[in-house]
Order: C-alpha cells, then sequence, then structure tokens
C-alpha cells in the first residue's frame, strides 16, 4: 500500500514539475475545446438558416428577384411534309401533303431600357432584407423577320396569328397592367402558363456568383397583333412600361442587336452583376447609383431569332444586386475559423508563464480559461444580431479579456503577468479582426502575424531549459 501511494505521490510530482506533463495535459484540453468550439459553428450555421429562411418568407410575399426577357415577336409558319397513305381498294398508295403549324421567335432590332430602382428595409424581428419598387421603361424597334434560315415563303407566313412574348421571373410583383404599344396600337399581355420553363420554380438559392440557372421565368403573351403594326415592310417601334415590386436583384437579358440599359437608384452598395459591367466610370456616387451598359449582337453567343422554341439565355442576364451586404453571420463563422489559435496562443502564454515563474497553474484552471474563451464567440453571435458587428466584437473581446485578466490575477497573485495576458489577448483580438475585414490581403496579413508570434515564442523561449523536463 505505502508502495502504491508512494508511486502516485512520484506521479503527482511528475506532472508539477514536468515540462511535458504541461504541455501534454495543455494539447489534451485544446483537443476537449475544440468539442464546445465545433457545437458554437453549428450555433452560428443554424441562425444563418434561420435568417435565411425568414428573408425568403419576406422576399415570398413582397415579390422575388426581377428577371426580364423579351419583348420577343412570335410569329408563327407553315411546313408541309407528305405522307403516304396505303389505299386497299386500288392495292396503291397514295400521297398526302400534310400542313404543320411551327413559330419562329425573333428579338429587337434595338432595345433600350431605362430603369429606376427604389429600395427600401425590411425587417422582422432581428432579420432585415432589402427590398425595391421598380420602373421599368422598354423602347426599341423591330426588323423584318429573316425567314431564309427555313427557307419559308411568303404566303407560308401567319402574319395575322403573330403575337408577342414576355419573361419574367417576378409575375407576382407587377404592380401595373402591362401593355406594349406597337406602331399604332396598344397590345395588353396575359399570364400564359408553361409548365416545362416554370420547372425552377421554388428551388432554394445558395448563393452563386454565375449560376442563375435556379430561376423560373413566367409567361406573358399578348392577343394575336394586327398585321399592320408589324414588321412587314419596315421596322416598328415599340414601348413599354412596368411597374413590379421585386428582392435580391434585377437583371435583364440582352436580346436586342442593339441593346442600352440604364439603372438608376439611391442603393448606395451596389453590387454589379452578370456576364456584362456598366461602361460609364461615374457610376457610383454620393447619393447612389447610374449604372449603363450597352451590349451588341457581336457582344453574345446567340443569334437575333431561333426556330426551336424560345432560347434559355437566363446565364446572359446582367443587373444589379440589392442584397444587403453586412453579413454577422459571415464574419462570426470566419472568426470561429480561428478558435484554434486563439486558445492554442493563450495557454501558450500561460504555460511560458508557469515554466519561467515556477507558479503553478491547475488543469482546472486551464480548463476554465478555455471555456472562457469559447465564451466570445457565443457573445459575439448574439450581441451582433441586435448590433453591427464592430460593436459586437469590441464588447465580446472586452469582457472575455478582463474576465481571463482578473482571473489569471488570482491564479498568478502579482500585477505583471495579468497585465501581459490582457495586452497579449488585446493585440490577438485585434490581430484577428483585422483578417476578417480584409479579402485580397488576408492570407498575407495572416502569415506574417504567424510569423512574428512564433519569433516572440521563439526569442521568449530560448532560456527554458527544455532538457529537465
Amino acid at each position: 500500500m505505502e508502495k502504491v501511494e508512494n508511486q502516485a505521490s512520484r506521479v503527482g510530482k511528475w506532472v508539477k514539475e514536468s515540462i511535458s506533463a504541461r504541455m501534454l495535459m495543455i494539447g489534451v484540453l485544446i483537443l476537449v475545446l475544440l468539442i464546445p468550439l465545433s457545437y458554437v459553428k453549428d450555433l452560428i450555421r443554424e441562425r444563418k438558416y434561420r435568417q435565411k429562411e425568414v428573408i425568403g418568407e419576406i422576399n415570398q410575399k413582397w415579390g422575388g428577384e426581377v428577371l426580364l426577357y423579351g419583348p420577343i415577336l412570335k410569329i408563327p409558319y407553315k411546313t408541309y411534309s407528305v405522307k403516304k397513305i396505303y389505299n386497299p381498294e386500288t392495292k396503291s398508295h397514295q400521297e398526302e401533303t400534310i400542313t404543320h403549324i411551327n413559330y419562329g421567335y425573333f428579338f429587337p432590332k434595338k432595345l433600350d431600357i431605362q430603369t429606376t430602382v427604389n429600395p427600401q428595409q425590411k425587417k422582422r424581428g432581428i432579420y432585415e432584407t432589402a427590398v425595391y419598387e421598380s420602373e421599368i421603361n422598354l423602347k426599341g424597334s423591330f426588323t423584318k423577320p429573316d425567314f431564309s434560315e427555313v427557307d419559308i415563303k411568303e404566303e407560308d407566313i401567319l402574319w395575322e396569328k403573330s403575337r408577342l412574348i414576355i419573361e419574367t421571373s417576378n409575375f407576382k410583383g407587377v404592380s401595373s397592367l402591362v401593355e406594349i404599344n406597337l406602331h399604332k396600337n396598344t397590345y395588353a399581355f396575359e399570364s400564359k402558363y408553361d409548365g416545362k420553363r416554370s420547372m425552377s420554380r421554388g428551388k432554394v438559392y445558395e448563393n452563386s456568383a454565375n449560376d442563375y440557372s435556379y430561376v423560373g421565368l413566367h409567361k406573358l403573351e399578348s392577343k394575336s397583333i394586327k398585321k399592320a403594326d408589324l414588321p412587314v415592310s419596315s421596322d416598328v417601334s415599340f414601348s413599354l412600361k412596368m411597374n413590379v415590386n421585386g428582392s435580391k436583384q434585377i437583371r435583364f437579358i440582352p436580346i436586342g442587336k442593339e441593346t442600352s440599359v440604364n439603372i438608376k437608384s439611391n442603393w448606395k452598395t451596389a453590387n454589379f452583376l452578370g456576364e456584362y459591367l456598366p461602361y460609364n466610370p461615374d457610376k457610383i456616387k454620393d447619393d447612389g447609383f447610374d449604372a449603363k451598359w450597352k451590349v451588341l449582337d457581336i457582344n453574345r453567343p446567340f443569334p437575333q431569332q431561333s426556330f426551336s422554341g424560345i432560347l434559355n439565355l437566363k446565364e446572359y442576364a446582367f443587373g444589379v444586386n440589392f442584397m444587403i451586404p453586412v453579413d454577422q453571420y459571415q464574419k462570426s463563422e470566419r472568426t470561429t475559423k480561428y478558435g484554434f489559435l486563439v486558445i492554442g496562443l493563450t495557454f501558450l502564454v500561460f504555460f511560458l508563464i508557469q515554466t519561467m515563474s515556477k507558479i503553478l497553474i491547475h488543469p482546472f484552471q486551464y480548463l476554465m480559461i478555455g471555456i472562457a474563451l469559447v465564451m466570445f464567440y457565443t457573445l459575439l453571435i448574439s450581441i451582433s444580431e441586435h448590433s453591427n458587428f464592430l460593436s459586437a466584437y469590441l464588447i465580446a473581446s472586452t469582457a472575455v479579456i478582463l474576465l481571463i485578466s482578473l482571473y489569471s490575477k488570482s491564479i498568478l497573485k502579482v500585477l505583471n503577468f495579468p497585465l501581459f495576458i490582457g495586452s497579449s489577448l488585446t493585440i490577438l483580438y485585434t490581430f484577428i479582426f483585422v483578417i476578417i475585414q480584409l479579402e485580397n490581403y488576408a492570407l498575407l496579413v495572416g502569415s506574417v502575424g504567424l510569423f512574428v508570434i512564433l519569433a516572440s515564442v521563439m526569442y521568449t523561449s530560448r532560456k527554458i531549459d527544455w532538457q529537465n523536463g
């Protein structure tokens, strides 16, 4: 029995005095603290998903994003095929000519889109999103359709059954009658359901810079157009005005042989997206933006007409994103990625102090310090939901630094060490805040910062006698 007690005493003494034992203990504690840190990351993802749900509900009631495709001139024409039919009475085959009705789809020669967007913020609980009211004015002209591609005669073109088509992703948000002035007459549009082209409606949108295939389009089609208003012998002009409530973004497809787009808004954080960017250098102003685009048919990889249905051209759309750019969950998520670094470096500071000053720090005290470091992230998330990220970061980091500094005062007894620990944590949290604010230089600043930290640790620990640990 006495032998067992002596062995236990020697083990306890080794744990207290051995540098290797302390390092092993700290490593185990760091691994243990990664468990609650992973729960914090799950909490951020859960809150982020809840934010998307609430924003989706607001946008659904107000109106989704606006993607406008049109106007498109739809002209039917006849084609013929010969079918042989066997006659049992004459015991011979007879030929029968069958008439088919096909459609050609023709884009405008000129398309000028003038748009004014008035955004506003909608809030539900702690979550907010940007919605907008837009006024879209379309002007342009159609030129005589070219049927030479399918070798159609003039008498086989059914001009009197021609129609105009507009497709939009946000039929619900249209707040005015949709009528087009074509040549000398006005034609109203009616909803035309097309199941195949609306298949993507309702899909969950994952933020992607280049993938717009998730958008479902709804078709609006006019009544038959009078032949006198069609570009049979000369170009005809058109004009159209739409008022649409939308959210997220507004985009247009450049289907004109020459397409000009102008979008004006008082929104101060414009994010231009799509295949084409504005050409005017003064697009961003103090009171909003005034962006202009000009796209020629030679700038895009699709023709001015189609004889195989309406082309799917959503990937060539361009416009403006109005989503609120500040995302506290994204920044909090980036901050938690440095959680391992914060815990490891803080424990390293205590380890160096303990080793050089011969002051004993119990594993439970290390655990309390680690839990306090993990609490920083829960404080950051909860406070940032009710304030801006900077204020939340300042409050959470100050609270944790004060807590650990005061706790270390009771452990280390003297004042110099807690002041050093508080200063180290302040520098560390400031360093991490700077990194998460940077985009282009985050890797560079992070690498230089870690190099400086490593050099400082190597310099500080140079006089430690590792051989006796």
